[in-house]
């Protein structure tokens, strides 16, 4: 089996995990893997509909509405987005455990990448590791940002005053957002990100940072009159799939929502 460990792109613990449940199996020339196993779900399910951007035998993309978390914060809580994909599992017949690579934030719009096997877990973590998962945001920002393009590179931590609030602290962990104006509109920018970091509240800290908050981020200081919640939304998801390496991605539309806002900027 030393061979097939050279040669298989498996992390060792999974690996051996298969060959101590005969899951690789050498016939001839041939090399079988049971990647997919049946599994017990880990989370009840609670009903909802999902807008399924994607699915194979590898990977879920689900576009996460706003109002709903993607995973638990505290326990025995549930309909988050996590109780409604382990639905979506049972009712398509699939014994599969919840796995999801990031989270968006609860107010936040867009695309959640789910791994449907120990291997693309393993495979999508490293690659979020090495920041080869990119995540295209599109946000609402007041005022008038200034120059077309620039990144904002700022270290945030944890707001010692606030228990879930964020900010920028000399001390805090590296984090580096890209930006490009997408159109100027009545006393807001339209603004496109790129992640190249993914701390917690990242785009929300970064653009508050520069006197540009969130439309409708109340926490981070953008007022609540053209949005309800804060105006972020995920509008790409680009990956390469963990078996074949071919570049995949996602395109997620505006939420009604945040495209009212901006048709109604446009005519002001």
């Amino acid at each position: 089996m030393s061979i097939i460990s050279k040669h298989l792109p498996l992390p060792p613990k999974l690996l051996s995990k298969l060959m101590h449940n005969r899951g690789v199996a050498l016939q001839g020339p041939s090399l079988r893997l049971h990647l997919f196993p049946k599994e017990g779900r880990d989370f009840p399910s609670d009903w909802m509909e999902l807008n399924i951007l994607y699915e194979d035998e590898f990977t879920l993309v689900v576009n996460k509405p706003a109002g709903i978390e993607v995973h638990p914060s505290e326990k025995g809580q549930r309909k988050t987005l996590a109780h409604a994909v382990a639905a979506y599992y049972e009712m398509s017949g699939q014994d599969i455990r919840i796995r999801h690579i990031h989270r968006i934030d609860k107010d936040t719009t867009g695309p959640v990448l789910y791994a449907k096997n120990e291997f693309a877990h393993y495979q999508y973590d490293k690659a979020m590791r090495d920041k080869e998962i990119e995540r295209i945001y599109i946000a609402l920002a007041e005022g008038y940002i200034e120059g077309n393009k620039g990144k904002i590179d700022k270290p945030i931590g944890q707001d010692r005053h606030h228990s879930t609030r964020r900010r920028v602290s000399d001390t805090g962990d590296p984090a580096v957002t890209h930006f490009e104006v997408a159109e100027r509109l009545a006393d807001h920018t339209l603004v496109r990100l790129r992640l190249e970091t993914g701390r917690t509240h990242q785009i929300r800290v970064h653009l508050s940072s520069i006197n540009h908050p969130l439309a409708g981020d109340g926490m981070y200081g953008g007022k609540r009159g053209i949005m309800a919640r804060q105006a972020l939304h995920g509008e790409r998801l680009i990956w390469s799939h963990p078996w074949t390496g071919d570049k995949q991605q996602v395109h997620a539309a505006l939420p009604d929502d945040f495209s009212k806002a901006v048709n109604k900027l446009r005519r002001d």
